[in-house]
């Protein structure tokens, strides 16, 4: 629940001053509280979303039921209009925050799909080139060609793509390690120290 301010106006004319002046003592203070009247039974069942986005129809229906009144006074209700809806600053934060989460969650979304895209034209790409190997070999040569063109102060040192792949291979990457010493068993020294007998 929360209190906001509208602005509405109503034009109106005077086809029977007779019957007004007969019915009324005071026309515009009269009309003032059948227009609040009349907005305020005709928005406490709208949502804000509506009162935000349908002021035509609502101005449209308050000027047939202000219509429907006045005629008893001799007054005919041109048109009504809702001018300005003002809402409190507490609320005006908080549907400021839903906003922004919502916005953050269509970012989410729309970087997840493009996520999914790229990988599913990574996954494309990666099965034809391993189709084709001089394809792979093309593509390495460009993306060197593309760093040295982007960023002309990198140095590239390219190595052979057969060497490449030969590093990458799990058996060749096992064979060239350098075996470590075993440290579970003790190492001698090169020149011990014989200790004196106790005899001696």
């Amino acid at each position: 629940m929360f209190i906001m301010e509208i602005d509405a106006i109503c034009y109106y004319r005077i086809e029977n001053a007779s019957l007004l002046l007969s019915s009324l003592a005071r026309v515009s203070k009269a009309l003032q509280s059948l227009v609040q009247n009349t907005m305020k039974r005709l928005l406490a069942h709208r949502s804000l979303t509506e009162i935000l986005l349908d002021r035509k129809s609502i101005a449209q229906d308050a000027k047939v039921a202000l219509d429907s009144v006045t005629c008893t006074w001799g007054i005919k209700v041109e048109r009504t209009e809702i001018k300005d809806v003002r809402l409190p600053a507490g609320l005006q934060h908080s549907l400021a925050v839903e906003a922004e989460a919502q916005r953050q969650a269509r970012v989410r979304m729309i970087a997840a799909e493009g996520e999914k895209a790229t990988s599913e034209s990574l996954r494309m790409a990666a099965e034809i080139l391993s189709g084709t190997p001089a394809a792979v070999q093309l593509r390495y040569l460009h993306t060197l060609q593309s760093l040295s063109t982007e960023k002309p102060s990198t140095v590239v040192l390219p190595l052979p793509f057969d060497m490449l792949s030969l590093l990458s291979s799990p058996s060749n990457r096992t064979q060239g390690s350098i075996p470590l010493p075993n440290p579970s068993k003790p190492v001698e020294p090169l020149n011990p120290k014989k200790k004196d007998s106790p005899m001696l």
